[in-house]
C-alpha cells in the first residue's frame, strides 16, 4: 500500500531552493505518511541532476519543457491517482516549514469528508509575524480574488473556515474529489489555476477549507523574478493575471454585475497601462494589452474543455 500522501515539487530552475524546502520537510514531518514527488518542468540549469544526487531516493518526474504550474502539477497529480495515493499536497519549492504541515494537514481531511482541499496559513518567509495568504475569497460585486492576511483570531487546535478558494502554493487535495472535479486547468498555464480547481471543487459539493492552526512560510515570487530593462517581475505575468482574471469573472461571476466588474478592473487596468507606457515599459505594455483581449474574447468552450484538465 502507498503512504497516503503524495507531496509534489514543482521545480523550474529552482534546485536550491527546492533543496532547501525538501530539507525542512525532511526535518520536520514523519515521512512514514508522504513520498516526494519533484516534477520538473525542463529546467535548464541542471536542476534534475543536482537534486537526484542529493536525494536519490525521491520520485522525479521529468516533463521535459515548461508545462506551466497547472500542467506540470497535473503530471505528479494524475501520477498520485494512478498509483493509490489518498491525497495530493502541493507546495512551492520557495516555501519552509518548522511544524508537520503533512499529519497535520492529512488529518483535518481525514476528519471532515465534506472537504475537498485544505489550506494552512501561509506566512512571508522574511516577516513570520505577518501573514502572505489566508482564507480565499471572492468578491462577485468588484470581480477580484482576495486572501484573508488578518492574524488567526480564534487560536483553537482544530479550529477551521470555509473557503471559496485555496492557493496552489500549499494545499493538499483530495484524490477523490480531483477525479470528479478534474485537474488544474492547463488552459491556464499561470495563476488563477487555483482559484478555478477550487471554484469546480466546489461545484461538485465539496468544500474548501482554510486551516490557519497548520502554517508555513514562502518567499513568494522566486520563479517569476528576473533582472532586466523593464523591472524584476516578468513581463509576460501581466498576461497570465489579467487574462485569467477575466476569465475567472466570466465563469464564475454574476452576468448582472458584469457592469459594474467592468468599471472596477477596468479603471485599474487603463491605470496599470498608462503606467507601463510613461515609465516606456512597452514589453509590460503589450502583455497586459494581448492578456485582456484574450481575456474577453476566447470562448469558454476553449478555455473549460475537459481535455484541458
Amino acid at each position: 500500500m502507498p503512504k497516503p500522501v503524495a507531496l509534489i515539487l514543482l521545480n523550474w530552475n529552482t534546485p536550491l531552493h527546492t533543496a532547501n524546502c525538501i530539507a525542512s520537510l525532511k526535518q520536520y514531518c514523519n515521512e512514514a505518511l508522504f513520498d516526494i514527488i519533484v516534477a520538473d518542468n525542463g529546467s535548464t540549469d541542471h536542476s534534475l541532476e543536482t537534486l537526484r544526487s542529493q536525494y536519490p531516493n525521491l520520485f522525479y518526474i521529468d516533463n521535459h519543457k515548461n508545462l506551466g504550474f497547472a500542467e506540470g502539477n497535473n503530471r505528479a497529480m494524475r501520477y498520485a491517482i494512478e498509483h493509490g495515493y489518498s491525497y495530493s499536497l502541493l507546495l512551492n519549492t520557495d516555501t519552509l516549514v518548522d511544524e508537520d504541515i503533512v499529519i497535520k494537514l492529512s488529518r483535518h481531511l481525514d476528519a471532515h469528508p465534506e472537504a475537498a482541499a485544505v489550506q494552512p496559513a501561509i506566512y512571508w518567509m522574511h516577516d513570520k509575524s505577518r501573514i502572505w495568504n489566508g482564507r480565499g475569497s471572492f468578491n462577485k460585486l468588484t470581480g477580484n480574488t482576495l486572501s484573508l492576511t488578518q492574524l488567526p483570531g480564534n487560536t483553537a487546535q482544530n479550529y477551521f473556515e470555509q473557503a471559496h478558494w485555496a492557493t496552489g502554493c500549499c494545499v493538499l487535495y483530495r484524490n477523490k474529489a480531483l477525479q470528479q472535479s478534474g485537474l488544474l486547468n492547463k488552459a491556464f498555464f499561470l495563476y488563477y489555476e487555483d482559484v478555478d480547481l477550487s471554484f469546480r471543487l466546489r461545484e461538485c459539493g465539496y468544500e474548501v477549507h482554510y486551516f490557519p492552526g497548520c502554517k508555513m512560510y514562502h518567499e513568494a515570487g522566486v520563479s517569476a523574478t528576473v533582472k532586466k530593462q523593464e523591472g524584476n517581475l516578468s513581463p509576460v505575468i501581466h498576461y497570465y493575471i489579467s487574462r485569467n482574471h477575466v476569465w475567472i469573472i466570466r465563469r464564475y461571476g454574476k452576468a448582472v454585475l458584469y457592469p459594474v466588474n467592468v468599471l472596477y478592473n477596468g479603471a485599474y487596468y487603463l491605470a496599470l497601462l498608462a503606467y507601463f507606457i510613461l515609465r516606456g515599459r512597452q514589453q509590460k505594455a503589450g502583455y497586459l494589452i494581448k492578456g485582456l483581449k484574450e481575456g474577453f474574447f476566447t470562448p469558454k468552450n476553449l478555455i473549460w474543455n475537459p481535455n484541458n484538465y
